[in-house]
């Protein structure tokens, strides 16, 4: 088994540094800056940190799938039939290279992986699943469950001692 990961030291206004920019990635340094009542200079320093210790993976925008038409959701549990093979490496592999994949995690219980998977309608998604998800060899079973109504979605990680963050 894996160690777990390394967790970095971070401050209060870390903290708060990683709010604010989860709550607004486009914000500027002057804009941060002066939010946290800290100079240009040592706020730049702390986000370019966060950045290098990997805490700050990327930025990017959330965008409405519907309004891109992408109307379906899917939620798939995918079961191998044999695990000493190389075929779950295999899909993981094809499975990180999918667009229409949102999520990928290899889990406990009945199925070994669960998908998000977004698609434009039912039509689009029978062919995700007919022409890429059942060529991969080794699935015993998959098995899809359709979101009927999404209650919450969000990316933004509860950040420990910040209000609010239990509530995200």
């Amino acid at each position: 088994m894996k160690n777990k990961t390394k967790q970095v030291a971070l401050d209060d206004t870390d903290l708060a540094i990683l709010a604010l920019l989860q709550e607004d990635a486009s914000i500027s340094n002057a804009q941060l800056s002066e939010r946290l009542s800290l100079s240009l200079t040592p706020c730049w320093r702390r986000r370019k940190r966060l950045e290098e210790e990997g805490v700050i993976k990327d930025y990017q925008a959330n965008l409405d799938r519907k309004l891109l038409g992408l109307d379906i959701m899917a939620f798939v549990h995918v079961r191998f039939a044999i695990h000493t093979d190389h075929a779950p490496d295999a899909f993981e592999a094809v499975v990180k290279q999918l667009p229409q994949v949102l999520a990928c995690h290899k889990i406990t219980g009945d199925a070994d992986y669960l998908l998000q998977v977004l698609a434009e309608d039912l039509d689009s998604y029978s062919e995700f699943v007919e022409n890429v998800l059942r060529r991969q060899l080794g699935i015993a079973s998959i098995q899809s469950s359709l979101a009927l109504r999404e209650v919450k979605a969000t990316s933004r990680v509860a950040i420990p001692g910040q209000e609010g963050s239990q509530r995200q």
